[in-house]
Formats: C-alpha cells, structure tokens, sequence
C-alpha cells in the first residue's frame, strides 16, 4: 500500500512538473530555467493569456489585442546582441526575470494592473538609450519595482 502511494505521488509530481514546463512553453528556452512557473500567480484564464502575449506577440483569443511585436522574447534577443558575448552570462538571467515581473504585471486586468503600455514604451525606452545594457536592465528592473511599491 505505501509503495502505491510513492508511487502516485512520485506519477503526481512528474505531470505538475509537466504541466509548468508546457505552460512556459511560450517562454524562451533559455529564459525557461530562470523564469519560474510556480512564481505566477494569474488572476484569471485572461490574465495568462494576455501573459503569453507579452512573452510572444500572439493574441490567441483577446478582445482589443494587437499581435506582433515588440514582444518580451524579442526584447531579450536585442538586449543579447547589444550586450554582447562578454555579458551574456550576467544579462540572459537578469532580463528574463525582468521579463516576469513586467510582463505578469502589465497582462493584468486595466482596473488593477500598476504597469501599462505606457510604461512598457519607457521601458523600451530606457533599454534602447543606454550605451550599458547590464545598467540599462538594472535602471528598468528599478522603475518597474518603483512601479510595484518597490516589491
């Protein structure tokens, strides 16, 4: 009987892992080993979906919603090619998990979202003035936790 229960729960283990990996499916690979799953908390079936959007630009069934770019796995592409081989190591784990944090934020309902559109358009702003990439994800990991009540 016990061996039965290990074994139920090991099975149960192996499809939760399943299922957070297939659910960050939209996520960039080499984002999905620093961008946790188990860290979103989404307010409603919308909310993930509009999360996604954020990540990859595709609507999938959003009222209002304009696909394309730019999108969170765009943005980490650029960010990499303008930090360069020599950051890459710093950068990749930090810009994926700012991607997280603004992305669950800004997918949000409008009501209580704290990070609009306008803000992404900052953001983008800021990552593209700066002549540091590293500085430039710090100052906007900075605004967005300012943004957030400094969470």
């Amino acid at each position: 009987m016990r061996s039965k229960r290990l074994a139920v729960a090991a099975w149960a283990g192996v499809l939760l892992v399943a299922g957070n990996a297939q659910a960050q499916s939209y996520v960039r690979t080499d984002c999905q080993g620093v961008v946790s799953p188990a860290a979103n908390r989404y307010d409603s079936p919308e909310h993930e979906r509009w999360y996604k959007r954020f990540w990859t630009g595709t609507c999938d069934h959003l009222t209002l919603c304009v696909p394309g770019g730019p999108n969170w796995n765009e943005i980490v592409d650029k960010l990499l090619v303008k930090g360069g081989p020599g950051e890459r190591a710093a950068l990749l784990p930090k810009a994926c998990r700012l991607g997280q944090t603004i992305g669950l934020e800004w997918s949000r309902e409008h009501k209580v979202r704290k990070i609009t559109t306008a803000d992404l358009k900052v953001f983008d702003t800021m990552l593209e003035a700066t002549g540091d990439t590293l500085k430039g994800v710090d100052r906007v990991d900075a605004a967005a936790r300012a943004k957030l009540g400094g969470k």
